[in-house]
């Protein structure tokens, strides 16, 4: 276990979207949520949301730690470690409303 945490600690993190259809992340230790609106990732430099409509998983490799989306790329925001909790909290409560 600790020899695959190595391989995802040592790789770059590079985003790259296609014209708001489509990104591709490298980096990503972890998927920790997600529906058609937001993603929420755990990667190398930090926790990370993604915003948009219709969103679709399409890869998610956790061993290389590659990610490709679908859909319509809103917004892309990297969270301090403090509103990483606070955001797992307010997913907790929209799902056991």
């Amino acid at each position: 276990m600790d020899k695959n945490k190595e391989i995802v600690d040592s790789l770059n993190h590079k985003v790259t979207i296609n014209e708001r259809k489509s990104i591709i992340l490298s980096g990503i230790k972890k998927l920790n949520s997600f529906d058609e609106c937001e993603f929420f990732i755990d990667s190398i430099m930090g926790p990370l949301v993604i915003k948009g409509n219709n969103l679709e998983l399409i890869k998610l490799d956790t061993f290389q730690g590659v990610l490709s989306i679908k859909g319509k790329v809103n917004s892309l925001s990297y969270l301090d470690d403090n509103k990483k909790n606070k955001t797992a909290e307010n997913i907790m409560s929209r799902l056991f409303k």
